[in-house]
This record gives structure tokens, sequence and C-alpha cells, in this order.
């Protein structure tokens, strides 16, 4: 993230629910690759959710997409900057979609965050395509979905293929 991008301060993060789930509770905030931060970030959020049965899970997952889009959107407006490096909000998500019917493990774990990092910086289509062209909270969070639906495929090839090889 560039020093010339706004960015809300500490205390900002920590008074305006917005900014404090947009940004990943302070993971956003990181001054280097806070895409990653805010995956790893989802790390242990995760833990907390994996072991929902499924219905759950995807409705957490759903609730969390919805309050995210207004999250993103209402802290993007405030800093007057669309899909700022800093909202990784949409990164957990992301992460979460991806380890949708994960194996337990950590190597698992690690393989998720490295798909999902993987298609989110590459951005295939149509990821890239929405990371242009859809605005507002939906367009920065639509665009991770997106990327991890390509890493939940991924992930579940691995998953198909460790069973079936092993």
């Amino acid at each position: 993230m560039t020093n010339s991008l706004p960015k809300p301060s500490w205390r900002q993060l920590y008074t305006n629910p917005n900014h404090f789930f947009a940004f990943g509770f302070g993971a956003g905030m990181a001054p280097k690759a806070p895409g990653t931060f805010g995956t790893l970030a989802a790390i242990p959020l995760y833990w907390l959710i994996s072991d929902l049965p499924l219905a759950l899970y995807i409705a957490v997952i759903i609730v969390g997409f919805a309050v995210g889009v207004y999250w993103c959107d209402r802290s993007s407006r405030a800093l007057g900057v669309h899909d700022h490096p800093g909202i990784v909000w949409d990164e957990i998500i992301g992460y979460w979609i991806t380890m949708l019917w994960a194996p337990a493990g950590w190597g698992w774990i690690v393989l998720g965050f490295v798909l999902f990092r993987l298609f989110d910086i590459a951005k295939p289509w149509p990821v890239s395509f929405a990371d242009k062209k859809v605005s507002g909270g939906l367009g920065i969070m639509i665009d991770d979905v997106l990327a991890a639906l390509y890493a939940l495929l991924a992930m579940q090839l691995c998953v198909w293929g460790w069973a079936y090889f092993a």
C-alpha cells in the first residue's frame, strides 16, 4: 500500500465499526501486502466456524458477505478510495469460501491460503472483469468471491487427488 492513500488512524479504526471490520480488525493496516495479512486474519476466524454444520457455515458466509458489502462501501466512501488496499474483509470471506468442504488439518489450511491468494492476485476472468466494472461495496466484495470460487474448485481437485492417489 502506498503512503499516498488515505487510511484511517488507529483511533478511527477502533472507534468506527465500518473501518474496524472492513480493515479486518486491523490486519489491513499492514504497510505491505495488506491482502495477505487480511487472509491470515481469516484463519483463526475460520477455526471458529469450521466445525459448524454446513448450512450454518454457508449462512455465516452469506451474512458476512452482505454486511461486508455495507462495511466496505462505507469505509471506502469515508476514505474516498474505491477498493482501498487496506480493506480486507473481502479476503476474509474469500478465504472462508475457499475452505468450504476442506478437510481438517494444517496442510489444507495452508493450501487454501496459497490457492486463494494466487487467484486473488492473478484475477483470471471474470474476476478481473468484476474488479474493473463493479463499483461500491459489492464491487469490493464480488471479485474476491469469484477468486474464491476458483480457489475452492482447485482445493476440491486437490482433495479428490489426495484421496484418489493416496
